[in-house]
């Protein structure tokens, strides 16, 4: 393979910039770059060795940096390794990756560093889109949970799974192919066993997927409520600034105004409303409207009532809106004197919270009240789960052969026609580990990673 180079931190100016270099030339490559103090060229240096010194281009030098020299097989990718460590203005790590550019290596693709060290055999399929997981995280609970991925919790139980079902394979294969031989044979209740053993573990990943996209994908959040129940200042109590406008005035909020917030351990991707009402503004009723679809698809509702007001029609047309939906009813304005009647709110809505967003004043218990809504209350972050729709359909084409190997083996089909489906379990294990993965599947993941990584 060529040998690569990319910038691998941020697009912003920083401290450090790291230009990385990787492939059978990375080591030549940065010594025809860098020059260090103390004379001696990179090539002489063992792995995990640095040097100080400055980088050149054939203009001239362009700044002191120092490079760090990784060797095959013990480095990231696999292959030689050359990190590059100058000043991180995005002007002078530029002109260092041009440098490694113009003297031998070539531009990385998107993920090529980690998709390297996947075809090396550094990492597995589910460890590298956990690269990603862990880049992307915007809460703990979503760092820990890719953290674990990255520490190979869910190869770790796939893996298990699928050599399990590799013995119970060839058991069957060698059965089925020498009956004159003297094999163990395995009685129907048995193998039974053994596969539902799997099949159980499996279904128990699958229905593990939606608690943990949640927790690390975050869920899509609607606030809603009539005008002038306090919508927007509640979602500036949740994101710790102004990002609504908050007045007086019923009708402030006439569009939709988004904003990702972190409510404990939960990504809330929240989206403040335009104030349920009729109205004839017709702008307000774009508004309006825009509040009802958005209501429609979101995750979890956030319905918002305000204490020191009885409740009218408009409040029940958004307890119908509720109706099914998982919402919690969000009682506002408990430091004024109360006059709304909380018994119809608890007729309505199964979890019911009270705050003073102007005051800050009931996040905990929001926050309580939307963990064991969505079920994510004392969720593990280090068990192993499913973190994408790639590894859930390869998880759920698995489940589904064993339970078709299951079924048919309680209806007395033959032994290699269940095989047939334990095979057929072991390639979609396989292939979500990246075993068996088609070039296509990982060209796919990989272009979904940025540039540098």
């Amino acid at each position: 393979m060529s040998t690569i180079a990319a910038i691998s931190t941020g697009q912003a100016a920083g401290g450090i910039g790291i230009v990385r270099i990787s492939g059978e030339n990375a080591v030549p490559v940065a010594d025809r770059i860098f020059e260090s103090v103390s004379g001696v060229k990179l090539e002489k240096l063992k792995g995990y060795r640095a040097a100080f010194g400055k980088v050149k281009s054939e203009k001239g030098f362009i700044d002191e940096a120092v490079a760090l020299v990784f060797r095959a097989p013990k480095s990231y990718t696999g292959e030689d390794v050359v990190e590059i460590s100058c000043h991180g203005g995005l002007l002078v790590t530029k002109q260092v990756l041009r440098a490694a550019l113009s003297n031998g290596a070539e531009a990385a693709a998107p993920g090529e560093f980690t998709k390297r060290a996947f075809l090396n055999g550094k990492i597995d399929l589910t460890r590298a889109e956990a690269v990603m997981d862990i880049i992307g995280a915007k809460s703990e609970q979503s760092e820990q949970a890719a953290f674990q991925t990255l520490e190979g919790s869910l190869f770790n139980k796939i893996n298990k799974i699928s050599l399990f079902l590799k013995g119970l394979a060839a058991s069957l294969a060698a059965w089925v192919d020498y009956p004159d031989e003297e094999i163990d044979d395995i009685s129907d209740e048995e193998l039974l066993e053994k596969i539902e053993s799997a099949d159980g573990e499996l279904r128990e990943l699958i229905a593990g997927f939606d608690t943990g996209r949640i927790v690390t994908q975050g869920v899509e959040t609607a606030i809603i409520g009539r005008p002038n129940v306090g919508k927007s200042t509640l979602m500036n109590m949740l994101s710790g600034y102004e990002k609504s406008i908050v007045t007086s005035v019923a009708g402030t909020t006439r569009d939709i105004v988004e904003e990702s917030v972190s409510l404990g351990g939960i990504i809330l991707h929240l989206a403040d409303t335009a104030g349920l009402h009729e109205t004839d503004d017709t702008v307000e009723k774009i508004g309006v409207d825009r509040t009802k679809k958005r209501t429609q698809r979101a995750t979890l509702i956030l319905a918002v009532f305000d204490s020191s007001e009885q409740l009218n029609e408009e409040d029940e047309k958004i307890f119908e809106l509720c109706r099914g939906k998982n919402a919690v009813a969000v009682i506002n304005k408990t430091d004024l004197e109360p006059k709304l009647n909380a018994e119809i709110i608890n007729n309505n809505f199964k979890n019911v919270v009270y705050i003073s967003a102007k005051n800050n004043s009931g996040i905990k218990e929001l926050e309580q009240s939307v963990e064991k809504l969505l079920g994510t209350e004392g969720f593990d972050t280090s068990s192993a789960m499913l973190n994408n729709e790639r590894q859930l359909a390869c998880c759920k084409q698995a489940q589904e052969s064993l339970a078709q190997a299951a079924e048919g083996l309680r209806a007395g089909i033959t032994r290699d026609a269940i095989n047939v489906n334990i095979d057929v379990a072991i390639e979609a294990l396989d292939t979500l580990t990246g075993e068996k993965a088609t070039e296509s599947v990982v060209n796919e993941i990989f272009s979904r990673f940025c540039v540098g990584k």
